[in-house]
């Protein structure tokens, strides 16, 4: 292949990828998408938040999502002892979505990217970035190898890295930091739900706290199958014997609620162990790229805020490299990273303290407070950069300072 020179060229073809290649193609912006995986292909992340409705529905890609009938998403409930703490979208206190969707994620991902290839976007499988220079302007040039293992190279003025959980610009760059987010680990398979109820109680997702550090995933999908998960701290997941299969069968086993449904379910393939899933990096974008998603930074699956930092950042970089693109200046730390990093310290904030079990103390606590679960469940919705909320704009000490409160007043009874 000969070397092929355009504006923007994409690593990474899962939701943050095709957010910034359905927004700069909408906005006749040359651009290429490589992804080294044949889609349609497993990957985590399968519980959406509502905020991410927007960055979809602005990217023109809401309508081949809405036929694919995902199940949806009105909120989530927490389940731990015998409380249940009920989120419910429709009344947090940021105005937005409603709702989302529960998703299987191959499905999901392989929905956008055909719908990319119809609207003409030049994205190509199996196409894996293996090298990466840039010159004093900014110019990438990128070398890759095709599904054939010939390699070629295709020069870009703006690269958006958008490779997930393959980190390829962190990686080939230098720019991977260990998380300041304690140590967990995550087992997770597929089932069919065989005793799934019948109505709401069966399609819900749900969040059962065995302990205050420890819990299972349930995400219901509209086409009868589960996702069922657990997470904890790594060694203890580690202590569990066996398999993977045994691993988590005895973990599920662990949950009260859940355990009779899911123990002699069969699990649709080995139970995937993923282990430390938290990172970091040492910078958001640099000359001539810009990272997104999962490149970025990765949390914590308790919020399921993966997938709406990776939508958030490609919009906000797409938008960026539009204008750039166009000859107007941008001031990338202000407009982007500061922004980005806003967003991901108010979830941070909310990880931390979901693990310290300060949050937990306000979920649990009864009677419940409408006013103060509006603005948490606002939150929980992904609307994590209104400022109006208190439990945004002081994100960094009012969980810590409520639960203690309500710690002062349950010790005063």
């Amino acid at each position: 292949m000969k070397d092929t020179i355009i504006d923007v060229l994409i690593i990474g073809a899962g939701p943050s990828g095709c957010v910034a290649a359905s927004y700069l193609h909408n906005n006749n912006i040359n651009i290429k998408v490589v992804e080294k995986n044949k889609f349609p292909r497993f990957v985590i992340g399968e519980s959406l938040l509502p905020r991410c409705m927007d960055h979809f529905k602005e990217a023109g890609l809401l309508n081949c999502l809405n036929k694919r009938n995902y199940e949806k998403k009105e909120g989530a409930r927490f389940i731990k002892g015998d409380v249940i703490c009920e989120f419910d979208f429709s009344k947090k206190f940021t105005p937005g979505w409603d709702w989302t969707w529960q998703v299987p994620r191959a499905d999901f991902d392989n929905t956008l990217t055909q719908e990319l290839i119809r609207n003409g976007v030049d994205l190509k499988f199996e196409h894996e970035v293996i090298a990466i220079s840039f010159d004093e302007n900014g110019i990438s040039t990128t070398t890759i190898k095709d599904e054939n293992g010939k390699e070629y190279t295709i020069k870009a003025k703006k690269v958006i890295d958008s490779s997930g959980y393959g980190r390829v610009l962190p990686r080939l760059l230098d720019l991977s930091l260990p998380s300041k987010l304690p140590k967990h680990s995550s087992v997770f398979t597929h089932v069919n739900d065989t005793k799934r109820p019948e109505g709401y109680e069966g399609t819900r997702i749900s969040f059962h706290i065995t302990d205050t550090e420890t819990w299972l995933w349930v995400i219901p999908f509209s086409n009868g199958k589960t996702s069922i998960g657990f997470v904890g701290p790594t060694e203890y997941l580690e202590s569990f014997e066996g398999t993977t299969t045994e691993k988590l069968q005895a973990m599920v086993r662990v949950s009260e609620f859940f355990g009779d449904r899911f123990k002699d379910e069969e699990y649709l393939f080995e139970p995937v162990f993923i282990k430390n899933y938290s990172v970091s990096v040492k910078q958001l974008f640099g000359n001539g790229y810009v990272l997104t998603g999962n490149s970025t930074e990765f949390l914590d699956p308790v919020f399921s805020s993966g997938v709406t930092f990776a939508t958030e950042s490609a919009l906000m970089a797409a938008k960026l490299t539009t204008k750039e693109i166009k000859g107007e200046p941008i001031d990338w730390q202000k407009e982007y990273a500061d922004y980005i990093l806003e967003g991901v310290h108010v979830f941070a904030s909310y990880v931390k303290e979901w693990y310290t079990g300060n949050l937990q103390t306000l979920f649990f606590h009864r009677p419940e407070n409408p006013e103060i679960k509006a603005q948490i469940c606002a939150v929980l919705a992904g609307y994590v950069w209104d400022k109006t909320n208190p439990f945004v704009k002081k994100h960094d000490r009012i969980v810590a300072t409520m639960a203690h409160l309500i710690k002062m007043g349950s010790e005063a009874k």
